[in-house]
Protein backbone atom coordinates (compact mmCIF):
# COMPACT_ATOMS: atom_id res chain seq x y z
CA UNK A 1 0.00 0.00 0.00
CA UNK A 2 1.20 3.61 -0.63
CA UNK A 3 0.29 6.87 -0.62
CA UNK A 4 0.41 9.21 -4.39
CA UNK A 5 0.42 12.67 -3.95
CA UNK A 6 -0.07 15.01 -6.93
CA UNK A 7 -0.83 18.82 -7.50
CA UNK A 8 -2.26 19.72 -10.47
CA UNK A 9 -2.73 22.98 -11.68
CA UNK A 10 -6.17 23.97 -12.42
CA UNK A 11 -6.22 25.77 -16.34
CA UNK A 12 -9.91 26.17 -15.79
CA UNK A 13 -12.80 27.47 -13.47
CA UNK A 14 -13.37 26.43 -10.33
CA UNK A 15 -16.73 25.72 -10.82
CA UNK A 16 -15.67 23.16 -13.59
CA UNK A 17 -13.91 21.27 -11.34
CA UNK A 18 -16.81 21.22 -9.29
CA UNK A 19 -18.95 20.48 -11.20
CA UNK A 20 -16.54 17.18 -12.02
CA UNK A 21 -16.67 17.16 -8.38
CA UNK A 22 -20.65 17.08 -8.11
CA UNK A 23 -20.74 14.51 -10.99
CA UNK A 24 -17.69 11.89 -9.48
CA UNK A 25 -20.46 12.80 -6.18
CA UNK A 26 -23.60 12.11 -7.45
CA UNK A 27 -24.84 10.59 -10.74
CA UNK A 28 -21.46 8.79 -11.56
CA UNK A 29 -20.68 7.98 -7.76
CA UNK A 30 -21.53 4.25 -8.63
CA UNK A 31 -18.93 4.06 -11.49
CA UNK A 32 -16.13 5.91 -9.64
CA UNK A 33 -16.25 3.45 -6.50
CA UNK A 34 -16.36 0.63 -9.51
CA UNK A 35 -13.59 2.81 -11.06
CA UNK A 36 -11.17 3.01 -7.62
CA UNK A 37 -11.52 -0.24 -6.97
CA UNK A 38 -10.74 -1.94 -10.53
CA UNK A 39 -7.63 0.39 -9.81
CA UNK A 40 -6.43 -1.30 -6.33
CA UNK A 41 -7.29 2.12 -4.65
CA UNK A 42 -8.49 1.85 -1.08
CA UNK A 43 -8.97 6.37 -0.70
CA UNK A 44 -8.67 9.48 -3.09
CA UNK A 45 -8.62 12.80 -1.66
CA UNK A 46 -8.80 16.46 -3.58
CA UNK A 47 -8.25 19.40 -2.14
CA UNK A 48 -8.59 22.78 -4.10
CA UNK A 49 -6.17 25.33 -2.79
CA UNK A 50 -5.81 28.86 -4.00
CA UNK A 51 -2.73 30.29 -4.36
CA UNK A 52 -1.42 33.84 -5.79
CA UNK A 53 -0.12 31.13 -8.56
CA UNK A 54 -4.08 30.62 -9.57
CA UNK A 55 -6.27 26.91 -8.30
CA UNK A 56 -4.40 24.18 -7.67
CA UNK A 57 -6.08 20.56 -7.22
CA UNK A 58 -4.14 18.11 -4.43
CA UNK A 59 -5.15 14.87 -4.50
CA UNK A 60 -4.05 12.26 -1.90
CA UNK A 61 -4.47 8.89 -3.15
CA UNK A 62 -3.95 5.33 -1.40
CA UNK A 63 -3.09 2.73 -3.60
CA UNK A 64 -2.25 -1.34 -3.68
CA UNK A 65 0.13 -1.08 -6.47
CA UNK A 66 1.03 1.99 -7.82
CA UNK A 67 3.14 0.80 -10.86
CA UNK A 68 0.05 -2.05 -11.84
CA UNK A 69 -2.46 0.88 -11.21
CA UNK A 70 -0.88 3.20 -13.52
CA UNK A 71 -0.37 0.63 -16.32
CA UNK A 72 -3.64 -0.50 -16.11
CA UNK A 73 -5.19 3.19 -15.56
CA UNK A 74 -2.85 4.76 -18.47
CA UNK A 75 -4.46 1.32 -20.89
CA UNK A 76 -8.16 1.67 -19.84
CA UNK A 77 -10.35 2.13 -22.57
CA UNK A 78 -13.81 1.45 -20.68
CA UNK A 79 -16.18 5.02 -21.22
CA UNK A 80 -16.01 6.36 -17.77
CA UNK A 81 -12.18 5.88 -17.42
CA UNK A 82 -11.99 7.37 -21.05
CA UNK A 83 -14.68 10.27 -19.62
CA UNK A 84 -12.39 10.33 -16.40
CA UNK A 85 -8.94 11.04 -17.73
CA UNK A 86 -10.99 13.87 -20.67
CA UNK A 87 -11.92 15.82 -17.37
CA UNK A 88 -8.03 15.55 -16.12
CA UNK A 89 -6.57 16.52 -19.11
CA UNK A 90 -9.77 19.24 -19.74
CA UNK A 91 -9.08 21.02 -16.01
CA UNK A 92 -5.60 20.87 -15.77
CA UNK A 93 -3.64 20.38 -18.93
CA UNK A 94 -2.12 16.82 -17.66
CA UNK A 95 -2.97 14.23 -20.04
CA UNK A 96 -2.78 10.99 -18.19
CA UNK A 97 -2.57 8.26 -20.94
CA UNK A 98 0.95 9.62 -21.02
CA UNK A 99 1.53 10.76 -17.17
CA UNK A 100 -1.01 8.52 -15.45
CA UNK A 101 0.22 9.14 -12.00
CA UNK A 102 0.67 12.74 -12.61
CA UNK A 103 3.08 15.28 -12.15
CA UNK A 104 6.24 13.93 -10.88
CA UNK A 105 6.44 14.14 -7.18
CA UNK A 106 9.20 13.28 -4.67
CA UNK A 107 8.92 13.07 -1.05
CA UNK A 108 11.19 15.26 0.87
CA UNK A 109 9.74 14.81 4.51
CA UNK A 110 7.18 12.58 6.48
CA UNK A 111 6.08 11.72 9.68
CA UNK A 112 3.66 9.12 11.22
CA UNK A 113 2.34 8.35 14.46
CA UNK A 114 1.26 5.07 13.09
CA UNK A 115 4.14 2.67 12.47
CA UNK A 116 2.38 1.03 9.77
CA UNK A 117 2.42 4.33 7.91
CA UNK A 118 5.54 4.82 8.46
CA UNK A 119 6.97 3.69 4.79
CA UNK A 120 4.18 3.42 2.70
CA UNK A 121 4.27 6.63 0.96
CA UNK A 122 4.95 6.46 -2.96
CA UNK A 123 7.69 8.71 -4.21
Amino acid sequence: MSFLVRAFPLRESVADFEAFVSAMQGPRHAEASAFYQHFGIDHESWHLQHTEHGPWVIVVTLVRDVADSSQKYAQASDEFTCWFRGQVLALSGVDPTVDPLGPPTSEVYHWSATPQLARTFAV
